[in-house]
């Protein structure tokens, strides 16, 4: 919430408004918006929620690689932890995510007999490294750095816009 009433607040309050412990009226709406959408994605792929949730929970989090690996940290609060403190490169941080990646490709096209059953697959697979690639880039861009907000509003929206997809598309 704090990301995006700071990208509405203008680049001269952005980290005025990340700061502000009140939620502003474009936090609100953010925090309606995406709830709404989730619930509705959820509804739809009601008996396909055991193989979607997870890769977009995976697409979410691996989101934060390309963040914390392309931006400098900024900060506003002077006792924060920083998310760079123990990064080894993106590599090395990784490359457990492209193992697991090159797994479940090889499962799916070993394992999934109908062709365009495994194109959707692979679509969405391929999707999914581009949402989680252009978000982080989006927001590191508009916040004009890397910040634990700036993280979570990463996370949230690709896994919401990754969820909307696997709706559309199952």
């Amino acid at each position: 919430m704090d990301t995006f009433d700071g990208i509405f607040a203008g680049k001269k309050k952005l980290l005025k408004a990340m700061k502000d412990s009140k939620v502003g009226a474009f936090g609100v709406q953010s925090l309606a918006f995406i709830t709404i959408v989730q619930i509705a994605c959820l509804f739809k792929i009601q008996n396909q929620i055991l193989l979607v949730l997870p890769m977009c929970l995976f697409w979410g989090r691996f989101s934060n690689l390309f963040l914390i690996g392309k931006f400098k940290e900024i900060n506003y609060k002077r006792k924060s932890v920083s998310h760079k403190k123990f990064w080894n490169g993106f590599k090395k941080e990784s490359l457990i995510s492209i193992i697991f990646l090159t797994i479940l490709t090889t499962y799916l096209i070993f394992s999934i007999n109908s062709e365009s059953l495994l194109i959707k697959n692979l679509f969405l697979l391929v999707i999914g490294a581009f949402i989680s690639y252009q978000i982080p880039n989006i927001i590191g861009n508009k916040v004009g750095g890397l910040n634990g907000d700036a993280c979570g509003a990463s996370v949230v929206l690709v896994e919401t816009i990754m969820l909307f997809i696997y709706s559309i598309l199952l």
